[in-house]
C-alpha cells in the first residue's frame, strides 16, 4: 500500500471514526484502524464489535492495498502535523511509514485479514431525513439516558414511528427513572415501519457527533437488530439494545391543572445558585410556588442555606415540591423559549414542563421529597 493524500481530508475521515476505539482493549486488532487503499480513494474503518465506523478520503494511491494501524497513535501523529499539507503512506515489511514535509513516523501494523467487520443485514425500515431534524432529537434527549447498567434496556434513545397531536410523528424517548425526555418530528416517508428501536448510549453519541459535519439530509436504516445512519460519506452501524422500552406515555401527565410560567434563564440561573450549598448526593431545591412567586430554597444541616425569590406567572393553590436541581438544570437548559412552563398536580405527583418555542418537545421530572 502506497499513497498520498491531503492531511485535512486524512484528519476528517480519521476523527469520524476513531472514536469508535475502546481505549483500553484485550483485542489488540481492536484498537486498531482498518485502512483499504484502492482506486482513488482510502476507506477508514473501526469498530469494538457493538458499534462500527467508516468513512472514506479522496487518495492519490500508487500501490492499493490494506492493513490496520494503531488508531489512537495514527490520529494523534496526523492531527498534529500542519494543517493543508500532504501526506505520504507506505506500508513496508509490516511497518506503516507516516511522512509530511521533514516529519516521519512509522507504526507497527496487523494484518487486515485479522481485522473483524460487522454482518451485513436486510434492512426493512429505510429513510431519509433532515440532519437539522435528528439533531434536534438527539440533543432535546439524550442528557435523560440512564446511566445505569442493570436496567440496560434504559441505556439508549428509543426511536419509533409514532401517532402525534397532529399526525404521523418520528419520536425519539429517554428516561432515566427519575426524568424523561420526548422529542418528536414529522413522520419521514418510509418511517411507519419503524415499530421501536433503543439506540444505545455511545452510538447516540457518536452518530450526533458525525452529524456536526453532515449534509443537509442523512440515511437511517433500521432492521431487528442494528441501526445504521449514512452521514455523507460516514456510515455508523451498531447494534440495537436487545430489550423492552417501558410504555413511557404512562408517565406522561396528562391533567396537571397548576401552572407555573418563568423567565427560563432567571429559573436556571436561580436554581444553580441555591444549588451551591445543596447536600451533593440528592442536591434538593425546594420550590414554593404562590401567587406571583416562586422561591427556591435549599436547606442541610451541614452544608447550609439558600433562598431565592422570583417574580412568576402562578395564579393557582399555594404548593410546595421538591426536585434534584441537576435535573432542573439539564430540562432548562433545553428550553428555547424565554418562558418556562411547567405543569403541577401536587407535590408527590410529576411535573411536565413545555417549551413554547418548540411544541415536539415534552419533559417529565419526578418530586423528591424535601
Amino acid at each position: 500500500m502506497k499513497l498520498t493524500i491531503d492531511r485535512n481530508a486524512l484528519m476528517r475521515a480519521l476523527s469520524h471514526v476513531q472514536a469508535v476505539v475502546e481505549r483500553r482493549n484485550t483485542i489488540p486488532i481492536l484498537s486498531n484502524i482498518l485502512m483499504v487503499a484502492e482506486g482513488e480513494r482510502l476507506s477508514l474503518t473501526a469498530t469494538d464489535l457493538d458499534i462500527e465506523a467508516t468513512d472514506a478520503a479522496e487518495a492519490s494511491v500508487k500501490r492499493a492495498g490494506s492493513v490496520t494501524a494503531p488508531a489512537q497513535t495514527l490520529f494523534d501523529v496526523v492531527r498534529k502535523l500542519p494543517e493543508g499539507s500532504e501526506i505520504s503512506l507506505d506500508l513496508s515489511e509490516n511497518r506503516l511509514s507516516i511522512s509530511s514535509g521533514r516529519s516521519r513516523f512509522v507504526l507497527p501494523t496487523l494484518p487486515a485479514s485479522d481485522f473483524q467487520t460487522m454482518a451485513k443485514e436486510a434492512a426493512p425500515t429505510k429513510f431519509e431525513i433532515e440532519a437539522a431534524e435528528l439533531r434536534r432529537l438527539i440533543d432535546k434527549t439524550r442528557f435523560a439516558i440512564s446511566t445505569e447498567e442493570t436496567r440496560y434496556y434504559l441505556n439508549g434513545i428509543y426511536l419509533h414511528h409514532a401517532k402525534g397531536g397532529k399526525g404521523n410523528v418520528l419520536r425519539a424517548v429517554a428516561t432515566d427513572g427519575h426524568r424523561l425526555a420526548l422529542a418528536e418530528t414529522e413522520a419521514p416517508k418510509g418511517s411507519a415501519t419503524l415499530k421501536g428501536v433503543i439506540v444505545p448510549r455511545k452510538a447516540v453519541a457518536e452518530a450526533r457527533r458525525l452529524l456536526d459535519d453532515a449534509p443537509e439530509t442523512v440515511t437511517v436504516e433500521a432492521s431487528d437488530s442494528k441501526i445504521v445512519f449514512r452521514i455523507g460519506e460516514a456510515v455508523l452501524t451498531s447494534k440495537l439494545i436487545d430489550g423492552s422500552f417501558p410504555d413511557y406515555q404512562r408517565v406522561i401527565p396528562k391533567e396537571n391543572g397548576r401552572i407555573l410560567t418563568v423567565d427560563n434563564k432567571q429559573f436556571k440561573d436561580a436554581v444553580d445558585r441555591v444549588a451551591t450549598v445543596s447536600a451533593e448526593r440528592s442536591r434538593s431545591v425546594k420550590l414554593s410556588l404562590s401567587a406571583g412567586k416562586l422561591t427556591l430554597a435549599v436547606s442541610h444541616s451541614e452544608t447550609g442555606q439558600g433562598t431565592e425569590e422570583l417574580e412568576a406567572d402562578y395564579d393557582s393553590e399555594p404548593m410546595e415540591i421538591g426536585f434534584n436541581a441537576k435535573y432542573l438544570l439539564d430540562v432548562a437548559s433545553q428550553i428555547e423559549s424565554e418562558e418556562a412552563r411547567i405543569e403541577f398536580n401536587d407535590a408527590a405527583s410529576p411535573a411536565r414542563v413545555l417549551d413554547a418555542k418548540d411544541a415536539g418537545a415534552q419533559y417529565v421530572l419526578m418530586p423528591l421529597r424535601v
